[in-house]
């Protein structure tokens, strides 16, 4: 079929921030967290920038983190910086999807 099973566990956050909310310091908070937790493998973050209104929903910004495996995923989720950090995070925010699942490469990334 041409994709692999990376074993590899994603986990993504689409959010509309309150009105208000000083994204930057969320950002910031967000990247301080995934730095101090060596559970997290890599971490990226975008904000939209050309969605159509009736697609994103008002969803503005999305968080990518990949973790090694499932354990390591439920293991930060009790993390004391994780569930420190959720309640900031939880206050700022006025809509919420999340979605964790098993990474399936149909691609890899070009190797430099």
């Amino acid at each position: 079929m041409g994709a692999e099973a990376m074993g590899e566990i994603k986990h993504l956050v689409v959010v509309k921030f309150k009105e208000g909310v000083v994204v930057e310091d969320i950002v910031k908070g967000m990247e301080k967290l995934v730095s101090e937790v060596d559970l997290v493998k890599s971490f990226e973050w975008g904000q939209d920038s050309e969605g159509p209104e009736m697609l994103t929903q008002g969803f503005t910004h999305s968080f990518s983190m990949t973790f090694d495996k499932k354990e390591d995923h439920v293991a930060f989720q009790s993390h004391p910086n994780h569930v420190e950090y959720s309640a900031t995070f939880s206050a700022a925010i006025e809509k919420i999807v999340v979605l964790c699942f098993p990474s399936v490469c149909v691609k890899p990334s070009a190797s430099a």
